[in-house]
């Protein structure tokens, strides 16, 4: 491997999330990037990343996570205020929200609420604590949901928007002497030191599905997500709701916008969401608050994120490329330290 400060020329195909925050990481140690973008301006960006709800949630998914994916998106918490703090600097501020989040579940649901928290507080790493919370402290922390009795607060979660992320990274990208942004290119062939054909010192595959052609057990995994403006809502952090066949996730952003979602299906078709889908959403957010019931419908959003067989992320280190996938619904919470990760086995 070569010593990372010896890099002066990167490609880096595919700029998606993974790509920006590592585009963002290398331009800061003064490498010169060549980003490969599929999409074009004049289009909405078709990366998972710009659909995803941004959370940063490694307390809800510690069901599904060994202690060292825990970890990892814990750091992943710590390292972007780093990264937006400097985005913010160069008049490209984002987002973030790090006021933890809170897990409900309606009277019928209670029983599976309760299993899911033992087992979340088993897994849990020494020095962490989750909160039971009562109705006189979910009042306090959220005073329009008081009408649920009962509600578990997750403290270290947050979120960061992603639509603001993704115009921010890439206004800063565009504009910076450092980055060479190719848009509306696909990539053919990513190889040692070549994407495409031009050499580089080094090459990142930052594809996601775009790279099935070299990841064998590469698949999508499809989400779907609405966007409502509800102005007569006001609720300041990520909220969960139990639901019997998966957690439906209420987001808030600035302006009395949220995004809503939950599903998770093993398909790669990306057309729009199934009369089931948008009926068990809506319904579910009302359930939660009243004051969704006058919400307006902005968008109905469906993508699919990039999935490895075993749904965990993966770095490969070859001869002058090193691939980086499988981040499957967990973007925001692994991508900082991810990249982290694959920055320092090259330094």
């Amino acid at each position: 491997m070569p010593d990372l400060s010896s890099l002066k020329t990167v490609g880096i195909a595919g700029a998606g999330l993974v790509g920006r925050v590592l585009a963002l990481n290398l331009i800061q140690r003064g490498i010169h990037v060549t980003l490969y973008e599929k999409d074009s301006a004049n289009t909405p960006p078709n990366a998972a990343g710009y659909t995803a709800a941004g959370m940063l949630a490694p307390f809800a998914e510690l069901e599904l996570m060994d202690a060292d994916l825990f970890q990892l998106g814990v750091r992943s918490i710590e390292l972007w205020p780093n990264l937006l703090n400097w985005m913010a600097e160069q008049d490209c501020a984002v987002d973030f929200q790090h006021r933890g989040s809170l897990i409900l579940a309606h009277n019928n649901d209670r029983a599976d609420l309760h299993h899911f928290m033992r087992q979340l507080t088993h897994k849990l790493p020494d020095g962490y604590q989750v909160e039971q919370l009562n109705n006189a402290r979910i009042s306090e922390l959220e005073p329009e949901l008081a009408h649920h009795h009962q509600a578990w607060w997750l403290p270290i979660e947050g979120q960061v928007d992603s639509t603001q992320f993704f115009a921010q990274s890439e206004r800063l990208l565009k504009n910076q002497w450092l980055v060479d942004w190719r848009e509306n290119q696909t990539v053919e062939k990513v190889e040692n030191h070549q994407i495409d054909g031009q050499a580089f010192d080094w090459v990142f595959d930052c594809r996601g599905l775009g790279a099935k052609t070299d990841i064998k057990d590469l698949r999508g995994v499809r989400g779907e997500v609405f966007w409502l403006d509800a102005r007569e809502v006001k609720l300041s952090r990520p909220v969960r709701l139990m639901h019997p066949r998966y957690r439906i996730y209420i987001v808030p952003r600035a302006d009395g916008r949220y995004v809503i979602g939950a599903s998770e299906i093993e398909s790669e078709d990306r057309s729009p969401m199934s009369v089931r889908s948008s009926l068990e959403l809506l319904s579910a957010v009302y359930s939660v608050h009243p004051g969704f019931a006058e919400a307006r419908i902005v968008n109905q959003l469906t993508n699919c994120r990039p999935a490895l067989g075993d749904n965990l992320p993966r770095i490969e280190q070859l001869d002058g490329l090193t691939r980086i996938n499988g981040l499957y619904r967990h973007g925001y919470l692994f991508s900082p330290a991810i990249v982290e990760k694959a920055l320092a086995q090259l330094a």
